[in-house]
């Protein structure tokens, strides 16, 4: 059944939900440790992750010390974070209508899905449960098109025509500023994702409008891939920039 509260598109993460776990990178620690200094997660924080999926991020800032509520709408999603982290709460709710009182967050961040939201509500929201002087925190791994196989693997996946990849084009800074936002500030960071044959192959399908295809049609997209890489050893890098943009809350 179609849920009416999120892009369509988002639903497909649900059937791909084990190769995304499997896949899809996490995040470096250079990336943690800005979220340390610039946003305030650790011990005693209390943060929401929202939109968690799988808990890439989640894990990190359980492990990092803060004490953590994750917001994830898709089922399938939901279901794998929770057998991940079984000791935290993990609620069903969107970025437009999240399940947490005013005020009652140190801090929000939001892994790999900012893009997905209707902004205007999306952000209203975290403002609302934002404790005043609370930050939040957008991160994207994003693969390093400046090494050529990179570039090609998005050419031949047609990543660019697609509505997913404008994260890329836009201007979270001044999203975060005109949305009322104050000290926003950007870091990245270049880091190396250890990939093999078959791992590629899931991170491929675990692209939403690539899940949302038949079997047969996400292989060709998954042979298209393995053209650019059938002269790599078993193991090889795939190199990714992980950006950050963080901001407190008036």
């Amino acid at each position: 059944m179609t849920d009416a509260r999120i892009d369509p598109m988002t639903e497909t993460f649900g059937p791909a939900a084990a190769d995304y776990e499997r896949a899809r990178p996490s995040y470096p620690p250079a990336a943690i440790s800005v979220l340390r200094s610039e946003a305030g997660v650790g011990p005693g924080a209390r943060v929401c992750d929202l939109a968690a999926g799988t808990g890439k991020l989640t894990r990190l800032l359980v492990a990092a010390g803060a004490d953590v509520v994750a917001v994830e709408p898709v089922p399938g999603m939901r279901a794998l974070l929770t057998e991940v982290l079984p000791a935290i709460d993990v609620l069903d709710g969107t970025a437009e209508a999240i399940p947490l009182a005013d005020a009652s967050v140190d801090a929000v961040t939001v892994a790999q899905a900012f893009h997905w939201f209707k902004f205007d509500a999306a952000l209203a929201e975290i403002t609302r449960v934002l404790r005043p002087g609370g930050s939040l925190a957008i991160l994207f791994n994003q693969r390093d098109e400046r090494v050529p196989w990179v570039k090609t693997w998005n050419d031949v996946i047609e990543w660019h025509s697609r509505r997913v990849a404008y994260y890329q084009t836009t201007d979270w800074t001044k999203l975060l500023q005109d949305a009322g936002f104050r000290g926003v500030g950007h870091r990245s960071t270049e880091w190396n994702q250890p990939l093999t044959r078959e791992l590629l192959a899931a991170r491929i399908r675990s692209v939403s409008y690539i899940a949302d295809e038949p079997p047969d049609v996400q292989q060709t997209y998954v042979e298209r891939v393995f053209a650019l890489v059938e002269d790599f050893p078993d193991s090889f890098p795939l190199p990714y920039v992980t950006h950050v943009w963080f901001a407190q809350r008036n």
